[in-house]
């Protein structure tokens, strides 16, 4: 039988938004690493310059469209097929666990506790040796998110030892 996750409380609601922001992410990602492995480099770097030409002209420094084009740079500079694995590994996990997660699969928490704690590790790393605000916001959110997963986990399992114990 199948049951999907159903929010009761203000925590049940954040915790619901925080697994859509993180599929939602997971998504992107996979949307992202495929267009990487479509795409050659240079003509990611092309829509990147098109896309990011409007505010640049309105603020050559701003923040988000000069680090778009960084990366587009960098990507041009051969780096296209570990982003997009990475991307599409990334991606990919981020979606089948969320959708099991709001499927209310017991396996899924602490599976989904340890692949996102170990991605946390890498942005405490990247932190480390880059550190940004963006990257430090994200970081928070994460946190916040895995502790909304295990405080599910702790509801799931509870509920689930006591039907089995009926």
């Amino acid at each position: 039988m199948v049951t999907f996750f159903h929010p009761r409380t203000l925590l049940d609601k954040a915790y619901e938004i925080g697994i859509f922001f993180k599929g939602f992410d997971g998504v992107l990602e996979l949307i992202g690493g495929t267009l990487l492995l479509v795409l050659h480099p240079a003509q990611i770097g092309k829509i990147t310059a098109a896309l990011t030409q409007h505010e640049l002209s309105e603020d050559p420094h701003d923040f988000v469209a000069t680090h778009l084009l960084h990366y587009s740079h960098t990507l041009a500079a051969g780096h296209t097929v570990f982003a997009a694995l990475f991307l599409l590994t990334h991606g990919l996990v981020k979606v089948v666990l969320v959708a099991c997660l709001l499927l209310n699969k017991l396996w899924a928490y602490p599976w989904a506790l340890a692949v996102l704690g170990l991605f946390l590790i890498y942005q405490a790393y990247q932190m480390w040796v880059a550190p940004s605000v963006g990257m430090g916001f994200l970081t928070v959110i994460d946190i916040v998110v895995l502790w909304l997963i295990w405080r599910e986990w702790q509801k799931v399992k509870t509920t689930h030892d006591q039907v089995e114990a009926a």
